[in-house]
């Protein structure tokens, strides 16, 4: 037996080596396996072994110790390696989520569909909700891990299974933690408020319900939040565009600008829509409907012969839309097939001619984005994809278009003139961080370019308009789309280069964005003379990330949606198409199939064939085969893993891809040709140089 020396000694020689043991915070990142890592403010990843990673979650906030890592028998293990071990959890990073229902004996489980979490978690009897097998849920945690490893979760819904229709959208929505659809409950208070208000009453508001504006929108549409007018002057047109104004029903409403905040934006699934505001404010009291008066925020334009916004002036005022006109009818009309519309002959033939003179001045001064074939889903009553039709669009829809862009300038160049904080949109072109690298691509392609400057709007819209002539040999306009950032929410006017402006900003849609409804309320402020913040800064950035849980959503359920129409089409025989390289990797490329617009994923990783990467030239080359951006292939659908998030994988068709047969050498090796060859031959090895392998 030790004695009471050996026994202080030991316990000396314990507490000496846990004093020299690391005690941090981190953030638990779950793998796909039964370990994971601990990620320490200052960015260190710690290896957390299988048995402590049983204690916590994908996300949670824990105290570790970093110890030694203890020696594998039978393993060389590396000096110095150390392990992370749970002391005790601060935060549990997992509260909602969802997944499906498995049953395993007697007992229920649900498998989470999350990121870096592989295991099943236990529902008790009395936390199951009725739930069965195979149905996809929303749950909540019950018991966190932390004591004894053991998780448990309750359901909160059960969402359907995979034959319920529409369960893509709600399931997607549900994962992405988008907001629910208005309930008669949470919907209330803001009815309520827009109840209480009585805008048309307002005498400080304008009066133009005499002046006949017409909506031109989808058939389908209610929430019309927009309408147009136009006439000739002496110098050009008049151009007035109204837009619903739900800030004269909601402005007190001090919970609203988080609350919308939140929502971002109203998010369109194929078949549903998820409000931003309640259907009864933005479809009832707020829609710009025929033959109703109607609290809106006029922007009149003088536009000049040549296209130039001359001055422009904002309205706080009382419309009525005198007619509601669908795409289609003033299609037809503007291009001579119809007189359905001779009654509103006037305010067309303006609208028409104001539109071509906008566009002309933006395609000669600024910047248009190309045009793309769109495509159309029609869905059964199953809510699946019954049939895609592909259509270009119509030149109403570019007109309301050109109207929109208009409106949207002057709205940020009133709240920049007012030295009020925005809200604005900016994008500043070229990604800071890949300046050099856009430099080499223009050194490269477009040498003539290389020396103008690459963030001023001249600059920029010189080098894209360039790039998107079809003249040059590569899609050299879509190959550059990897350098360009994305378009920020700012409170201090910058410019948009993407649209090749000074200052912009959007106004057009209250009914169904947040910042819109944001720039409403600080317009009309500013009408008012006080250019102070009218709404919280802060919020801009909660905008931002719902709009990209939205995104993510609707992506999501439209993968789902994609896998079942193709695994329908490979049923009937149908599963070999051509396509085009609408992406491309270091590891493969995207295809979009020309027939419906779909795309899928191409993998040649597990070619026999080794392909390299050219960065410069968007290009993959082994040495039989070439693949470039926007080059026409032909693939076949192989299916839509659950493990892939449903992401459609396609296969090449035989032949496909390869490279032109060489041209024979001469047989006369005459010294002019012999000069040929060595300059073909220092072209070929350039080109093998610019081949190499590198990632973009």
């Amino acid at each position: 037996m030790l004695d009471r020396n050996a026994m202080a000694q030991l316990e000396g020689l314990r507490e000496e080596l846990e004093a020299q043991n690391e005690h941090v915070d981190a953030t638990v990142k779950g793998t796909q396996h039964r370990y994971g890592f601990a990620v320490t403010d200052d960015g260190r990843e710690v290896f957390i072994p299988p048995d402590e990673m049983l204690k916590v979650l994908p996300g949670d906030k824990v105290a570790i110790c970093i110890r030694p890592a203890t020696p594998v028998k039978g393993k060389q293990d590396k000096p110095g390696r150390t392990v992370a071990e749970i002391e005790r959890l601060i935060e549990s990073g997992l509260s909602e989520f969802v997944g499906h229902i498995v049953q395993k004996g007697k007992a229920t489980f649900v498998v989470p569909d999350l990121a870096g979490l592989s295991r099943w978690l236990f529902i008790p009897p009395h936390a199951r909700n009725g739930v069965a097998p195979g149905d996809l849920v929303s749950c909540a945690l019950l018991r966190h891990p932390i004591k004894d490893g053991k998780p448990s979760a309750k359901i909160l819904k059960r969402l359907g299974d995979d034959t319920t229709p529409g369960v893509e959208n709600s399931y997607c929505a549900a994962r992405a933690g988008l907001p629910e659809h208005w309930s008669e409950k949470s919907a209330q208070p803001l009815i309520e408020a827009a109840s209480q208000c009585k805008p048309l009453e307002d005498p400080a508001r304008l009066d133009l319900t005499a002046l006949p504006f017409v909506s031109i929108d989808a058939a389908r549409t209610v929430d019309i939040d927009d309408a147009l007018h136009a006439e000739v002057t002496p110098s050009g047109w008049q151009l007035s565009v109204a837009v619903a104004d739900p800030t004269a029903y909601l402005a007190n409403l001090d919970s609203l600008p988080n609350l919308l905040a939140e929502r971002g934006t109203s998010v369109y699934f194929h078949g549903e829509v998820i409000p931003m505001l309640p259907e009864a404010v933005s479809q009832g009291l707020c829609a710009l409907a025929e033959d109703t008066p109607r609290p809106a925020l006029v922007c009149q334009m003088q536009v000049s012969e040549s296209g130039g916004i001359e001055r422009f002036e904002f309205h706080k005022a009382i419309i009525r839309s005198h007619a509601k006109l669908a795409y289609s009818a003033v299609d037809r009309y503007v291009t001579g097939n119809s007189d359905d519309l001779i009654a509103h002959a006037n305010p067309l033939e303006a609208l028409v001619q104001v539109y071509r003179t906008l566009r002309e001045r933006r395609e000669n001064y600024e910047l248009v984005m190309e045009e793309r074939r769109e495509y159309r889903w029609m869905l059964g009553e199953d809510k699946q994809i019954a049939e895609i039709d592909s259509y270009e669009k119509l030149s109403s829809q570019h007109l309301v278009e050109e109207c929109m862009i208009a409106a949207n300038k002057c709205a940020a160049k009133f709240l920049s003139d007012a030295g009020a904080p925005g809200p604005f949109v900016v994008h500043n072109g070229f990604r800071q961080d890949r300046g050099e690298e856009a430099k080499t691509f223009l050194e490269k392609h477009r040498a003539e370019l290389k020396d103008i400057p690459l963030d001023t709007v001249a600059g920029y819209r010189t080098i894209l308009a360039d790039l998107g002539r079809a003249t040059h040999e590569l899609p050299l306009r879509d190959m550059v789309n990897r350098l360009l950032s994305r378009a920020v929410l700012s409170e201090t006017a910058g410019p948009h280069m993407g649209l090749a402006t000074e200052a912009y900003t959007n106004f057009t849609s209250p009914l169904r964005k947040a910042l819109d409804f944001f720039v409403h309320l600080q317009i009309s402020a500013c009408l008012a003379g006080d250019n102070a913040v009218r709404y919280p800064l802060d919020q801009l950035p909660v905008i931002t990330r719902a709009i990209g849980r939205s995104r993510e959503a609707v992506t999501a359920a439209n993968r789902r949606l994609t896998a079942r129409y193709l695994d329908k089409l490979k049923a009937e025989g149908r599963s070999q198409f051509t396509g085009t390289v609408s992406h491309i990797t270091s590891s493969g490329f995207t295809v979009k199939l020309d027939d419906n617009g779909l795309e899928g994923l191409v993998d040649l990783r597990p070619e026999e064939e080794k392909f390299s990467f050219d960065k410069w030239t968007m290009s993959l080359t082994s040495t039989t085969r070439r693949f470039q951006l926007l080059q026409s292939v032909e693939v076949t659908f192989v299916g839509a893993p659950k493990e892939g998030d449903f992401l459609a994988l396609f296969s090449l068709v035989e032949g496909c891809g390869l490279k032109p047969p060489k041209e024979p050498k001469p047989e006369d090796n005459s010294a002019a040709l012999s000069v040929e060859t060595e300059a073909k031959t220092d072209a070929t090895a350039q080109a093998e140089t610019d081949s190499a392998p590198s990632d973009a």
